[in-house]
């Protein structure tokens, strides 16, 4: 199962972890996997077309998917997910 680090603004719809192991082969397996566990995180990565929002980054091992495969990008067991929403600000 692959490790996927969640960002502190989203563990409160995780029971507060800073990770969570989910199995899949490829990056949209494991995300989906994620937010069949947990429901609630399903509006905050993915739009209604379910697609994933354009503000959440999400790297395998250091990787933007951007750059690889994107949703398809494959995942191993030994490899970890990070999901970084973008912030934005200024004036």
């Amino acid at each position: 199962m692959a490790k996927i680090l969640i960002p502190t603004p989203l563990r409160q719809f995780v029971n507060q972890q800073d990770a969570v192991t989910v199995s899949g082969a490829t990056i949209d397996e494991v995300l989906g996997g994620l937010t069949t566990q947990y429901g609630d995180l399903r509006k905050n990565l993915f739009n209604d077309e379910g697609k994933l929002r354009s503000f959440v980054n999400v790297y395998v091992n250091d990787e933007d998917i951007r750059y690889l495969s994107k949703g398809k990008t494959e995942v191993k067991d030994s490899d970890t997910v990070s999901i970084v929403p973008s912030i934005a600000g200024g004036l």
